[in-house]
């Protein structure tokens, strides 16, 4: 298509001349005119196939559009998937990948539609040239050297847009942000009662009249270079338009010839400029583009590690002298950690918010890697085992856990996502989680969808939701390790009493990692840990840590005054 489009252009140009050429010998000679319809017959065909094609390539391009686009957002969420937390954390990476996904539908496409293009006008400038050439080479070269101006313009502008696209992508995520904040409805709730509504909207506002007014700057000196240099065409167009009429008037060229020059220099100097706006496109999508082989070609960490099982079966966790500090912080979150936890252990994390509780499971869960120091599973580093076998072994409640806009099965079954389907297994878990109660007075019970995105969606209490986490934890049944990081904040102490009463019993071979501010829940632990400004401080029972009369006696007195 792309090829026919290229050719017959011209063929129409060159069927022209012979129209006009046999109109003017048949109305100088009383001939027939079948000849000069005959002509007219061959160039409508030759429209009828050019409308077919450009039909084609239309029609091409919205199939590819898609295609393309789809194809680009799964290499982006692929390599998404392999990065690492601290990745997501750096709001240098993150900008790279908020640049890489805004042009990832749209440049792909308009590479090659334009590639394609430059082949199809290549053509037709071939065949314009052929036919221009009989009637002088200086027409030709005329053709060439008035769209070059042109071409620079757009170029430079191109250059001037991608630097101003790629440096502002903070500001853009900032835009997106405020929009989120006003139109998700868990934000409502605050938004409204605060009153915070007119002071995003205005910070929305300010936001985009900065970005506007860098844009308005670029369009208009574009639009006012473009018109310009534009004006050069136009000037050259017409200098040449009078030069073929001269020679048809002084008798060197026929009216047909006239007619086919006029035209074909007219469609040249378009077909020219396109191109050089094709180049110019090419390369002002591949400064895009540049963004998103920067972000797909970003270094992931090399996942060395192939154990799939320990060197010490029964040695259970050891954390032995772990230090760790968050990228682009001085303060270190946790200094010189050290403890032991056996095969079917409970141990309870004590401490102010962040004191580096959550850190801590961040590191077990390899999200992190230690600065310094080891942590050993079955008597082998962390850092050796096959990251994907270690997290089969954990199952995690994190305190910000994820809300899945999911049915109440799959928010279940996404603990275990190779039975993520599994109703018996949901029901199993559920009814660990103490999460069946309610699920069955849902209008779909484990069907019932969750949240407020879609059709029918149902929003559970904060309660409810962390028995629905709590039972996600409980899916991966082969779990030997299981991490609740304030698993019941938001549950009321008798239902918390029960849980916990109830978790002892599931987890007798399993090795627990509790993080909470409630003393009744952390008694229940075999060992207890306080960690305070990143550092063990102290290590014991709930008896031997109250005799001690240190900080957690002092934390646990405060805490039993207020039920007082």
């Amino acid at each position: 298509m792309t090829l026919a489009g290229g050719i017959l252009p011209a063929a129409m140009a060159y069927i022209g001349k012979f129209i006009v050429d046999a109109v003017v010998a048949a109305s100088q000679s009383n001939n027939d005119i079948y000849r000069p319809l005959m002509f007219v017959g061959l160039e409508a065909i030759a429209v009828i196939l050019l409308a077919a094609s450009q039909r084609g390539q239309s029609i091409c391009q919205s199939l590819l559009r898609a295609m393309l686009g789809q194809r680009v957002n799964e290499l982006i969420l692929s390599k998404a998937l392999t990065l690492e937390l601290p990745q997501f954390e750096d709001s240098e990476f993150y900008d790279k990948m908020t640049n890489a996904r805004r042009e990832a539908s749209s440049r792909p496409l308009s590479l090659v539609t334009r590639t394609f293009g430059l082949v199809q006008n290549a053509l037709s400038l071939l065949t314009f040239g052929a036919l221009l050439v009989k009637f002088s080479i200086w027409a030709v070269i005329i053709l060439v050297i008035a769209a070059i101006p042109s071409f620079i313009g757009e170029t430079k502008f191109a250059s001037q847009a991608f630097r101003l696209f790629s440096w502002r992508a903070p500001e853009t995520r900032q835009q997106s942000y405020l929009e989120t904040l006003v139109a998700r409805e868990d934000f409502a709730k605050e938004v409204k009662l605060y009153q915070l509504g007119d002071m995003l909207l205005r910070r929305y506002r300010n936001n985009f009249h900065q970005l506007f007014y860098e844009d308005r700057d670029l369009t208009l000196r574009r639009g006012l270079w473009g018109y310009l240099l534009g004006l050069l065409s136009n000037i050259t167009f017409y200098i040449t338009y009078a030069w073929i009429v001269i020679e048809t008037v002084a008798g060197r060229i026929s009216l047909g010839d006239m007619t086919m020059y006029i035209t074909v220099f007219r469609q040249g100097q378009a077909t020219f400029s396109g191109a050089l706006t094709s180049i110019g496109g090419m390369y002002e999508d591949n400064l895009y583009l540049s963004n998103l082989y920067e972000f797909l070609e970003a270094e992931v960490p090399t996942r060395i590690g192939k154990a799939t099982k320990g060197v010490e079966l029964d040695d259970g966790i050891r954390f032995e002298n772990v230090s760790f500090t968050y990228p682009g912080s001085n303060q270190p979150a946790l200094r010189n950690i050290s403890f032991h936890l056996k095969p079917g252990e409970k141990l309870a994390i004590v401490g102010e918010n962040g004191s580096g509780k959550t850190t801590l499971i961040k590191l077990l869960t390899r999200l992190y890697n230690p600065d310094s120091g080891r942590i050993l599973l079955d008597g082998l580093d962390l850092q050796e085992w096959d990251v994907d076998i270690l997290r089969q072994r954990i199952g995690v409640i994190f305190q910000n856990f994820v809300r899945y806009q999911f049915t109440v099965g799959e928010n279940i079954g996404v603990g275990d996502v190779q039975r993520i389907d599994d109703k018996k297994q949901w029901e199993m878990a559920a009814s660990k989680g103490m999460a069946t109660p309610f699920i069955e007075k849902l209008p779909d019970n484990f069907s019932t969808q969750l949240g407020k995105w879609f059709k029918d969606g149902q929003e559970l209490s904060g309660g409810q939701w962390q028995k629905i986490a709590l039972a996600r934890a409980f899916m991966r049944t082969d779990a030997d390790i299981l991490v609740l990081d304030e698993p019941t904040s938001a549950i009321d102490a008798q239902a918390e009493f029960e849980i916990f009463e109830r978790l002892r019993t599931l987890t007798k071979h399993q090795m627990v990692f509790l993080i909470s501010h409630r003393f009744s829940t952390v008694r229940m632990a075999n060992k207890i840990i306080v960690i305070e400004g990143g550092e063990l401080i102290e290590e014991g029972t709930h008896e031997q840590l109250l005799k001690k009369g240190a900080r957690y006696a002092e934390l646990f007195t405060l805490q039993a005054s207020g039920y007082k």
